[in-house]
């Protein structure tokens, strides 16, 4: 079933890069909030680290102490260490299962728009509640959330831009991409910095700052949004009724794809996890230039995806149109793209294998380089290929479903994470590469279930 939707004026003729402009308030508004969400992210793991998971500061934080034997008792006696991996783990993976719940509140009750700015709210909460130590594990909370009601439908309105038959949403979504990326290469290096300069309650502050600047950003720009393809209130009649076979089908696929990224998931979000740890500890960051010497920071390296991801994505685009009707399945492109992550890791383990003391830094260059290659292939794909898939009636849940396969994922990739210390980084690099090319296998076993499912929806 193709989504009826109510377009935008100008979405035939565009004037954002040849696109609707409402996709030029969607871009910035996701660019501000990805910012406050990377600039927490790059911080979170280290803050835990080296401050406050301490003792002394522990003691203080709300509700630490049943969070830590909830854990233990599941996993065993956890270092500081594992336990901020875990912690990590579980606020990204809950925060990417919100959706789930975000999209059906949407489907059902308040409408996309209503719910992204209940999340917008919730984040912007949460943000400045990290700058209390006491209310660590309640910030978290309030930005899991605030992430699960924004995610789903903010990424379902890209979609509702453009008429079921037009042929520049995929490209829609790419430049959607890159607008997640803006932020998330800027957020490391200003929420790093002022982490580095002045304390980490700083760096904090600046994610709640850029929410709250996408939240303006939002509301400023409401009027070139298409609306609601279901009113709130009307939203229950039609989520009740049922899927008729073909939806079912396609909602099947659906699930399928999910499960299997999981695997992807929990390899690719090492990056904010024990790859951030690598650049910390083994990686040789020191700069000695006429005008500067120092170090580089580590969270700074988490910037060299989105860079990646600003140089690679006009190539790939070109690349994909220029095949045409060779052009890959998505499913085919998201097979691919976990295979450049399991060479990702392996270039780590060769890293790791070669150095004896502190590695350049050019292998976490050439890691982020295969690494963004991959993601290019299966998340912007992913976006689409659900927007395109999904039935109307449960297309936010259906969204939300996507970024709720990060849940399991970030789980696995918290549990991997554990590892870092008990084995030696060339085998937990290789453990790494094993796990994505287990999801490259898998989603090249389901190619064919991806071309009836662009089959069965006309594309």
């Amino acid at each position: 079933m193709i989504r009826k939707v109510s377009v935008s004026a100008d979405s035939t003729g565009g004037d954002f890069l040849g696109h609707p402009r409402g996709l030029a308030v969607l871009f910035a508004t996701e660019t501000w909030e990805r910012f406050s969400y990377f600039g927490n992210a790059a911080l979170v793991v280290l803050y835990m680290i080296k401050y406050l998971l301490q003792p002394g500061r522990v003691e203080t934080v709300l509700g630490f102490a049943a969070v830590r034997a909830a854990l233990e008792f599941l996993l065993g006696p956890l270092e500081i260490q594992p336990l901020a991996s875990q912690i990590f783990g579980f606020y990204t993976g809950l925060a990417y299962c919100g959706p789930i719940l975000g999209g059906l509140i949407a489907d059902r009750l308040l409408g996309e728009r209503r719910t992204v700015l209940l999340g917008g709210v919730l984040m912007a909460i949460g943000h400045f509640m990290m700058a209390f130590e006491a209310l660590f594990l309640v910030a978290l909370l309030f930005l899991i959330l605030g992430i699960g009601a924004f995610k789903p439908n903010i990424s379902s309105q890209v979609g509702a831009l453009y008429a079921p038959s037009d042929h520049r949403r995929d490209r829609g979504y790419s430049i959607f991409y890159v607008g997640i990326n803006i932020g998330a290469f800027f957020a490391p290096l200003l929420c790093g910095t002022l982490a580095v300069a002045y304390g980490w309650h700083f760096g904090f502050a600046a994610a709640g700052i850029g929410m709250l600047v996408s939240l303006a950003i939002y509301v400023a720009g409401a009027g070139l949004l298409p609306s609601d393809p279901v009113q709130p209130g009307s939203a229950r009649q039609g989520a009740a009724v049922p899927l008729n076979p073909a939806e079912r089908r396609s909602v099947r696929v659906i699930i399928l794809a999910c499960a299997t990224v999981t695997l992807f998931w929990a390899a690719y979000d090492q990056q904010g996890n024990t790859i951030l740890l690598w650049a910390e500890d083994f990686t040789d960051r020191a700069i000695d230039l006429r005008v500067w010497r120092g170090e580089i920071p580590s969270p700074w390296f988490l910037a060299l995806n989105p860079l990646f991801i600003f140089v690679f994505t006009p190539l790939i685009v070109r690349v994909w149109a220029r095949q045409g009707a060779h052009e890959p399945s998505p499913v085919q492109k998201m097979a691919f793209g976990a295979a450049c992550l399991a060479v990702a890791n392996l270039t780590m383990a060769a890293a790791a294998w070669s150095n004896a003391g502190k590695a350049s830094a050019l292998w976490l260059v050439g890691y982020f380089m295969v690494a963004t290659l991959g993601e290019l292939h299966l998340a912007p794909v992913g976006l689409a290929f659900i927007s395109k898939t999904a039935p109307a009636k449960v297309l936010s849940m259906s969204m939300g479903l996507w970024f709720a396969a990060t849940l399991p994922a970030d789980i696995l990739g918290g549990f991997l994470g554990g590892y870092w210390t008990r084995l030696t980084h060339t085998s937990f690099f290789l453990l790494i590469a094993g796990i994505a090319a287990l999801a490259s296998a898998a989603l090249w076993l389901q190619r064919s279930a991806g071309l009836s499912a662009s089959r069965d929806r006309g594309g």
